[in-house]
């Protein structure tokens, strides 16, 4: 990348700081798994003047769900699991599940939930915070998850998949399209057919044959003064204050091992770790001389999509990835033109509540990791101008 267009990224990043739309970030851009550039700018601990560095670990949150469809997949080449299972057949309170209709009536399920569906978001399950007794349902079950947190009988990751089975859904199963809590159940499911813990799994699958010291569900305390701080903007916008609540069954201090290991949101990486995972993926499942997962399976796994009405229940929930379609948990690029960004068709990745953000893009062969900590984040306005610049300096 031209010297120029990578004094103009630190400048927007400079700016973004400066403009108090994020307190900190790191940005790291490879092509052809090379490095193009490594940025950082601002800090990591405000209150302490400690600025973002390379090694800084940030809480991913949703960009834990990428992670989660790829540990799926490492179990579905294996054979020893089955897309087209339905759930019920590892956890029985998804049998006989009833949907809530409009107006409140509750009628049976059609087709019983499968783990296809887990990694579509098109199961019928919700997050907190959505109308009718079937929202208030998920939020109950959320709201004692939050209050046994820090107790001495936290909930578990088979324990929330159980009590949202006991849940009515949003709709029939594979009809519409809703982000939930599917990456949750789905690392619930992990843990069945892998017969060990999800963290387990992820280390001996994911982690350490990709070198990923740094990304797991808790930060040791010897590792601590790395973990950046969360934020959220106070005073439209006028301060940036700390932000130390716990959010989905998430601790924010990442002080403990947890009961609940979230495989919708629960890790924490580096930039660096997870441009291990990325480059992995990019490379076709190879990392250095050794295959994590097999070629057919990430070009399987980056190529998702929806049917029609799934697809208008995506654009209509989020309007921002206009262009964009969903499958195995990633967002997926099909129409360049009405992107809010520069791309690629093809171009697949997914990110975070705090703010973290990850893109592949094969044709250009591509990578991009973007972390930050600042509440109700997504995709970031600063981080669709540094994609711009990505993209117009490519050579």
């Amino acid at each position: 990348m031209r010297t120029d267009m990578v004094m103009r990224l630190q400048e927007v990043l400079d700016m973004a700081v400066e403009r108090k739309e994020i307190a900190g970030a790191n940005l790291c851009v490879e092509k052809d798994g090379s490095e193009l550039c490594y940025l950082q700018s601002g800090y990591a601990d405000k209150e302490r003047e400690k600025p973002v560095e390379r090694d800084s670990i940030f809480r991913l949150y949703s960009m834990t769900k990428p992670v989660t469809a790829a540990a799926a997949m490492k179990l579905a080449e294996e054979g020893k699991l089955d897309l087209g299972e339905t759930v019920a057949s590892f956890f029985p309170e998804y049998k006989h599940q009833e949907v809530e209709e409009e107006g409140g009536k509750r009628v049976p399920v059609q087709q019983e939930m499968v783990v296809r569906d887990l990694l579509n978001m098109t199961a019928g399950l919700m997050y907190p915070g959505y109308e009718g007794s079937a929202g208030r349902a998920v939020d109950r079950v959320f709201e004692e998850m939050d209050q046994r947190l820090l107790s001495g009988r936290p909930m578990t990751t088979e324990e929330l998949a159980v009590r949202l089975g006991q849940c009515p859904l949003a709709f029939q199963p594979g009809s519409r399209w809703l982000y939930s809590s599917c990456a949750d159940v789905l690392g619930a499911v992990i843990e069945k057919v892998s017969g060990s813990s999800f963290s387990e799994y992820l280390q001996r699958a994911l982690f350490e044959p990709l070198g990923m010291e740094d990304t797991a569900f808790y930060v040791p305390e010897e590792k601590r003064g790395r973990l950046a701080v969360s934020y959220e903007t106070s005073g439209e916008g006028e301060k940036m204050v700390p932000y130390a609540g716990n959010h989905l069954g998430i601790i924010n201090a990442m002080d403990r091992q947890p009961a609940f290991e979230s495989g919708g949101a629960g890790l924490v990486s580096t930039s660096a770790d997870y441009m291990k995972f990325a480059h992995m993926l990019l490379q076709g499942g190879v990392c250095g001389n050794r295959r994590v997962l097999e070629e057919r399976t990430v070009r399987f796994l980056a190529g998702g999509g929806l049917f029609e009405t799934q697809q208008k229940d995506f654009e209509r929930r989020i309007p921002h990835l206009a262009g964009f379609t969903y499958g195995n948990l990633m967002r997926v690029l099909q129409e360049e033109g009405k992107a809010y960004y520069m791309g690629s068709r093809g171009e697949y990745g997914w990110d975070g509540w705090l703010g973290c953000y990850f893109s592949n893009d094969p044709k250009e062969r591509l990578s991009i990791v973007f972390m930050t900590q600042i509440k109700d984040a997504g995709t970031l306005p600063v981080l669709r101008r540094l994609r711009n610049v990505i993209y117009a300096g490519l050579e």
